[in-house]
């Protein structure tokens, strides 16, 4: 089936069940689905933008308001939407950091991270992670005690995950801040894994920065995210331009330079819109999505030789797992080789897995229904089962 032309219809959440990592905390809703038809064409949400002209002052529709909504929300002071969680890095990097600056990041930090202090010309120094694959106060003190000899000076800035994207586990995000503060350090929380599908305050965590991403965990088309932050750093980090043509004398009003005069436009922040009463909703319902998630965790460690490399028990549904000593054993003699495993999945309607993967990878269960979480339970130990592993009981 084909949309136009050579563009084929995506239909992998119609006829499969997802479980793709970084895929069903994106989904649309029904509502995100008609916004998205609504508001398709380009410069659609500014129908009514006026002086000062800027897309967040926009009321009609209500994007000055959803602005407002999200910075209560994630309880900081001020919010801006962006083209997704990175363009959020890179704009607290442009705000705080100067050429030279170290800057704080850590073993499990995502390459948008690293390449947003790299944007600044920062210097990258990453905190390690301990045997269980967390990142700890401890280390990030060492770390900090570190840079500042080495450098000689602080760092500008500590990007800290709330959940990692490798693991996802959870960190000491009060504790890593409370060290950071110490010295004077800004903390950047990152949330993309977390801001919109649990609960997240930036205040009670103790942070100066929260990042989300919309179309990760938000229910919301790509590109988009959120960056939030204290009144403290607001206007750094909002800064308005200053600039004026040599020749016309032209300034450009109230224009915000990290946010290049405007935030989100268009189709995106319409979707992003039109999900968030859905999206408040259903953090609510975290430990429910926990449940479903312990559902498949426990089929899978039925499965001998299937090792969980995350935390256990698992306390998000993003979860990395090593079937080294399971289906991998199976596929060195399959005649698909590990190709058999996706295969087999996508018969019984399960996509996401990438293929060829039996060695060592990640899932996310995020959004499925009970009933879903059964019967994906049932289709790994089915597979197991047909190729000869042991299933205990």
């Amino acid at each position: 089936m084909r949309c136009a032309g050579d563009i084929e219809a995506r239909q992998v959440d119609e006829t499969a069940i997802n479980i793709d990592p970084i895929q069903v905390g994106g989904r649309l809703t029904a509502d995100a689905m008609k916004a998205v038809i609504a508001y398709g064409d380009g410069y659609s949400v500014c129908d009514n933008c006026r002086k000062p002209f800027r897309l967040d002052y926009i009321k009609k529709p209500p994007i000055a308001d959803f602005h407002a909504d999200l910075a209560s929300w994630v309880e900081m002071d001020a919010c801006r939407v962006v083209p997704g969680a990175r363009r959020g890095f890179q704009a607290v990097c442009q705000g705080l950091v100067q050429k030279g600056d170290p800057v704080i990041l850590t073993a499990l930090s995502h390459y948008t991270e690293f390449i947003a202090a790299e944007s600044v010309g920062a210097v990258p120094r990453e905190i390690p992670k301990d045997e269980k694959n967390h990142i700890t106060p401890d280390a990030a003190a060492e770390t900090i005690e570190r840079v500042i000899k080495t450098e000689g000076k602080a760092p500008a800035l500590l990007f800290v995950e709330g959940v990692d994207y490798q693991f996802g586990n959870h960190h000491d995000i009060k504790g890593i801040a409370k060290v950071a503060h110490s010295y004077d350090i800004p903390v950047l929380y990152n949330g993309a894994y977390t801001v919109g599908i649990l609960p997240v305050s930036g205040r009670d965590l103790g942070v100066d920065f929260v990042i989300g991403s919309g179309h990760k965990s938000m229910a919301a088309p790509a590109p988009s995210g959120l960056v939030a932050t204290t009144a403290e750093y607001a206007e750094r980090i909002f800064a308005t331009t200053a600039v004026k043509g040599d020749q016309t004398g032209r300034t450009f009003g109230i224009k915000e330079i990290a946010m290049m005069g405007c935030t989100l436009m268009g189709v995106t922040v319409m979707g992003m819109m039109a999900s968030f009463p859905h999206v408040k909703e259903r953090v609510l319902a975290w430990d429910e999505e926990l449940a479903k998630s312990r559902v498949i965790i426990d089929a899978l460690l039925a499965i001998e030789g299937t090792k969980i490399l995350s935390d256990m028990p698992r306390e998000h549904t993003l979860t990395r797992i090593d079937t080294r000593e399971s289906f991998d054993r199976v596929a060195e003699t399959h005649k698909k080789r590990g190709f058999f495993f996706t295969s087999a999945l996508g018969k019984r309607g399960i996509a996401g897995v990438i293929p060829g993967a039996t060695k060592i990878w990640k899932f996310n269960t995020y959004g499925m229904t009970k009933a879903q979480a059964e019967y994906t339970a049932g289709a790994f130990l089915d597979i197991a089962t047909e190729n000869g592993l042991t299933v205990n009981d």
